[in-house]
């Protein structure tokens, strides 16, 4: 009987918790963009990667002989096709600094699509392609 009871409470713990992973977890790299209506390619002297887990991201640039920079770090959440990423941490002086911005996103095969009008006006479509 104990053990039973063992085993029930067990499950029930285990049912508490989620164990799927956010779609973004893992290591995506810049592709480039649209920014309104106009071409963004890729920068080729440098990579811009952003880093995401469950629910933050960190941003960095990395160059050949360089060490690695974090210029961005931040917090998100998912919900349905939205991605609502808050600015904690920039290098450089930011006017998104603890503000939201909201993204809709997609995912096809390993390429991350995320659009949005930032509080600027500026109408973006940028691609990541995942690495890692």
């Amino acid at each position: 009987m104990k053990k039973s009871i063992m085993l029930v409470i067990g499950i029930l713990l285990l049912c508490a918790f989620r164990f799927d992973d956010s779609p973004l977890k893992g290591v995506w790299e810049y592709r480039g963009g649209i920014i309104n209506g106009k071409l963004d390619a890729a920068p080729t002297a440098y990579k811009l990667q952003r880093d995401y887990d469950n629910e933050h991201y960190k941003a960095r640039v990395i160059e050949e002989g360089e060490k690695t920079v974090v210029y961005e770090k931040g917090d998100y959440q998912l919900k349905e096709d939205t991605c609502f990423e808050t600015q904690t941490y920039c290098m450089q002086e930011s006017k998104l600094l603890n503000k939201t911005i909201k993204y809709n996103y997609t995912i096809s095969n390993d390429t991350l699509k995320l659009l949005s009008i930032l509080p600027n006006g500026n109408k973006v479509e940028d691609y990541w392609v995942k690495v890692k």
